[in-house]
């Protein structure tokens, strides 16, 4: 059951190799968990092709429950290292948003609303199709659909929106359901918080 659960793993780990940079996993320790299942996870992770894999007790012990991880993180930072981008920078936008679809999340193919293809198309005429894509979806599968666990495959990621963040230099493609924070204004809120010292209140939030 353990070995099927790390799917998952494998795959980010096969997904962070293609990038030609060495690979360490954190195997984040819990009080229930045996040494037995520690030692399936680092082997299936070494197997699939990270430089180690080592337990991380950190919740339990602070720091000194990392330091193991640490050095492993270093040890390897060490090695050589063959980095490499995952698409050029004058590819084309939908290119762009293929390639990771297909070769990160494993997807069958990509579909473009109305909306997404408009904003292409303004993209392509003003000259930020040269910027580089940061997806905009949820942290709960590979894929765009937070339902799809493990390694899903054969399923069409849809892209409802693409945002220009032209200051911080990307475009960020929305997939699926996925929303995103309202920008902070010049001058946040926040400034107007505190907590009356005579009360010990807090004040400024309405």
């Amino acid at each position: 059951m353990l070995e099927s659960c790390c799917a998952n793993m494998v795959a980010h780990i096969k997904n962070a190799i293609r990038f030609g940079v060495p690979v360490v996993v954190g195997i984040n320790r819990f009080k229930d968990d045996t040494d037995a299942e520690i030692e399936v996870v680092r082997r299936i992770a070494v197997e699939s092709g990270a430089e180690d894999a080592v337990m991380s007790n950190h919740w339990a012990e602070g720091g000194a429950g990392s330091v193991d991880l640490a050095k492993a993180v270093i040890a390897a930072s060490e090695k050589p290292n063959n980095f490499k981008f995952l698409y050029p920078l004058d590819m084309g936008i939908k290119e762009k948003i293929r390639t990771i679809a297909k070769e990160i999340y494993g997807a069958k193919d990509v579909e473009f609303s109305a909306e997404a293809e408009e904003k292409i198309e303004l993209y392509n005429r003003v000259g930020f199709d040269q910027l580089p894509m940061c997806m905009a979806k949820t942290h709960l599968s590979i894929s765009h659909d937070p339902n799809l666990k493990g390694v899903p495959k054969d399923f069409v990621v849809p892209v409802r929106d693409i945002r220009a963040s032209v200051g911080a230099g990307f475009l960020y493609p929305l997939l699926g359901e996925m929303s995103t924070m309202p920008g902070l204004p010049t001058r946040p809120v926040y400034y107007d918080v505190d907590i009356d010292i005579e009360t010990g209140k807090v004040i400024g939030l309405f």
